[in-house]
């Protein structure tokens, strides 16, 4: 195992402090001596971080001891060096920006799939299923059969889902991403917009590649990822 840990996560809890938050977590994070970004806002919190094992355990600790994070989940990966070159933390409208300011995934949110159930999900002939990532995201690897929406930004989503989308044709969707934060929005918008029967992949890609044998992977290619490592293999490598 290489020694550089590179977690990811997020939230959607209210954080009427988050400005306040900003100095006083990048300043103890600095202490420890991770690097990467975390991103604040009204609505949550969103970042991957790098260190060593005893940096990461340390960071998730400091995390977790705010109440708000005490339940926050986070994926794993590791590569031989940092993939970040500074800590930094910065302050948002959207921790993932849609530009839709009415929705909200702590209001309504598509069904969670964990791993292990995604394979006969995407498998069922009657489930459509959509990467909601961004198409140069799309061309380094994706599941097989998902619908590329052709969209540069998230906030084109939106405008994918009224030209090709149907609540009355498309009864049943499947959505993912890279690590589960653009379906929460993705998924909640459709809710907004009719559509009843609507799930994403639990933890997105990173998860999936962190549980699922890659014999039985039907995630065909790499995942692109927003640090220096640019994707990953199945083997989060």
């Amino acid at each position: 195992m290489s020694q550089i840990v590179v977690i990811a996560f997020y939230k959607f809890v209210p954080l009427p402090d988050f400005e306040e938050l900003k100095p006083k977590l990048k300043s103890n994070l600095a202490a420890i001596g991770v690097k990467g970004t975390i991103l604040l806002a009204s609505e949550g919190i969103n970042g991957m971080l790098g260190g060593s094992q005893d940096e990461i355990d340390a960071a998730l600790a400091l995390l977790h001891s705010d109440e708000r994070f005490a339940d926050l989940e986070h994926k794993v990966s590791y590569t031989e060096k940092i993939p970040f070159e500074k800590l930094k933390v910065r302050l948002k409208r959207e921790i993932v920006a849609l530009g839709v300011p009415t929705v909200n995934p702590l209001l309504k949110v598509g069904t969670y799939i964990k791993p292990k159930d995604w394979n006969a999900l995407i498998t069922d002939p009657e489930v459509i299923v959509i990467d909601t990532r961004n198409d140069f995201e799309y061309e380094y690897g994706t599941f097989k059969n998902a619908i590329d929406p052709k969209t540069e930004y998230f906030r084109d989503f939106p405008k994918f889902v009224a030209n090709e989308l149907d609540p009355q044709k498309h009864k049943r969707v499947a959505m993912f991403c890279t690590g589960g934060i653009r379906c929460e929005k993705a998924t909640s918008y459709l809710l907004d917009q009719g559509f009843e029967n609507v799930y994403h992949l639990q933890g997105g890609i990173l998860k999936y590649l962190e549980e699922i044998p890659k014999e039985e992977s039907l995630f065909e290619g790499n995942c692109f990822v927003f640090d220096d490592r640019i994707s990953l293999d199945h083997d989060l490598k």
